[in-house]
């Protein structure tokens, strides 16, 4: 299953229905917790998910809307007595922020917390999900935004096979060497492309943003302001829903989800319809609790 549950959507200020950032991404068995801020653990609760899974926790930034809810979650880890080792990335500029986090209470700290400051222009590990990959964003404080990429794989194609005489165990060796006799996989086969998925809070307009989204399945991206705002916007870097659908357009995202919203404005169909204008795929406004599938794979082209 590879879906996002959304479990806060709020900005600086929580509202009655909307929590402090939460984004969790569930990637087949890799599960990915992004920006847990204030009332994460409860908002887990609400949504059926448990701390046991995640293997990977990602902050773009440290303030707290991102990130006062990285404690409560570390503990909840060590509670349940987490066997598997939980790789946190964060800004490294931003270490006292996290040394802080880690340990703000006095617990009973057993589980294996792996700390992965970030640094410079650049960061990528490769994880069981593919490439994590981080940029810097244009904000407050250090800022990184994150993209996950899949590996492209292979698709076999039946009748291409067959002409070659090739079945069963042949298939296998085909697969895993790359050759079989006479016989390439290129030949018999079609690159399936991967699927990506990339996180953007709080930023203003930077070429990183757009490095990020390019061509990605699905985008969450901040919209704390509409175009009204946008003087407000420019001046506290960050992006209005305008802007992050023209990002989604120029980058050719797939599916847009808008989020961290101003708790200024009551309507969240004003979001909608102001992206809507610059954006022609499908957009997702933000709720509380709401789970969101990644697109379906794009499919393989099989040249004739």
């Amino acid at each position: 299953m590879r879906e996002l549950v959304i479990l806060g959507s709020a900005s600086q200020v929580p509202t009655r229905h909307r929590n402090h950032n939460g984004y969790l991404l569930r990637w087949d068995d890799d599960v990915i917790l992004f920006d847990p801020g204030e009332g994460t653990q409860r908002q887990m609760l609400f949504a059926g998910l448990a701390v046991t899974p995640i293997r990977r926790i990602c902050i773009t930034h440290f303030h707290g809307d991102h990130s006062l809810g990285l404690p409560g979650i570390l503990q909840r880890i060590s509670l349940d007595k987490v066997q598997h080792p939980v790789t946190v990335h964060y800004p490294g500029a931003g270490q006292e922020f996290y040394d802080r986090l880690r340990h703000a209470t006095s617990y009973w700290d057993n589980a294996e917390i792996v700390a992965s400051p970030i640094e410079g222009a650049s960061f990528s590990a490769e994880t069981p999900a593919g490439r994590l990959t981080a940029l810097p964003l244009r904000h407050s404080l250090p800022t990184y935004g994150y993209r996950l990429d899949e590996p492209p794989a292979r698709r076999m194609i039946p009748e291409r096979l067959a002409e070659h005489g090739l079945a069963g165990p042949a298939v296998g060796a085909l697969q895993r060497d790359g050759r079989f006799g006479d016989v390439t996989l290129d030949q018999v086969s079609v690159e399936r492309p991967g699927q990506s998925f990339a996180f953007i809070m709080d930023t203003g307009l930077t070429d990183t943003v757009y490095r990020l989204a390019e061509g990605v399945d699905l985008l969450v991206i901040e919209s704390t302001f509409l175009t009204e705002d946008a003087e407000m916007a420019a001046m506290v870097g960050h992006l209005t829903a305008a802007q992050a659908a023209s990002v989604a357009r120029e980058s050719g995202v797939r599916k847009l989800v808008l989020t961290h919203f101003s708790q200024r404005y009551a309507d969240p169909q004003r979001f909608l319809d102001e992206a809507a204008a610059e954006f022609p795929g499908e957009i997702v406004i933000a709720e509380d609790l709401m789970r969101v599938p990644v697109p379906a794979r794009r499919p393989a082209t099989v040249e004739k």
